[in-house]
């Protein structure tokens, strides 16, 4: 896996715990910690703001949520693991490379190759979002990254003011039509959420939740939750 970022003190054991159990379950032959150090140190570098360790463990919350829709919930729990391990909000290739770490983690851990080529398809499927009718896998895990947007207006709120926490470097008017294009094109998406489960909880709430952010961006009124 070659040389990573030590995880601080104060890394949840008990995500650790969560993930020796499964990578175990999942057939590796080497020692699961040394690899769940390494990666929870990754959700835990200072240049995340929303992409941190809480994140992972909302993420892997939701996949619980959501497994009896997917064909094979540890690879999905796998990739939740991995989608976003490798951050750095300067750059684009964040899913290729952190597939290409799960391939290689996972790989030398002594995964059968199978399930790796899973989790890395399910990785890189977090650029679009957008899992192709049928794939109970990415609908999961599409899912489970997108439920912050369902959130209640104050948790949403606090979800936009971290990322843009994490896109300090952008000045304000470029990261306000790069944000609003993103809003707009999730908007315009005829289904945010695919499992039947998620889209009754999330859907509403979600779209209210962008909409208001979007009339923020480009200067209209915030509309009755006032959060913007």
């Amino acid at each position: 896996m070659g040389p990573m970022p030590k995880t601080p003190d104060h890394a949840p054991a008990e995500l650790l715990a969560d993930w020796t159990a499964l990578l175990r379950r999942c057939g590796a032959t080497a020692d699961p910690e040394p690899y769940g150090r390494d990666l929870l140190g990754r959700w835990a570098e200072p240049q995340r703001r929303y992409h941190t360790t809480d994140h992972l463990r909302a993420v892997l919350g939701h996949v619980d949520a959501l497994a009896g829709h997917a064909a094979d919930p540890d690879a999905v729990r796998l990739a939740a693991w991995f989608h976003d391990a490798v951050y750095r909000p300067d750059r684009s290739e964040n899913e290729e490379r952190s597939a290409a770490l799960a391939v290689r983690a996972l790989t030398e851990a002594g995964l059968p190759g199978p399930r790796v080529d899973e989790v890395a398809r399910l990785v890189r499927l977090t650029v679009t979002h957008h899992p192709e009718p049928g794939d109970r896998d990415g609908e999961v895990l599409c899912d489970a990254d997108l439920a912050v947007l369902g959130g209640t207006p104050e948790a949403y709120a606090a979800y936009a003011a971290a990322v843009r926490e994490e896109y300090a470097f952008v000045p304000e008017p470029d990261f306000r039509a790069g944000r609003a294009a993103v809003l707009r094109h999730l908007l315009a998406l005829p289904a945010l959420y695919r499992t039947p489960a998620a889209r009754a909880r999330f859907d509403a709430p979600a779209r209210a939740n962008l909409a208001a952010e979007l009339g923020t961006l480009e200067g209209r009124p915030a509309g009755p939750a006032g959060i913007r």
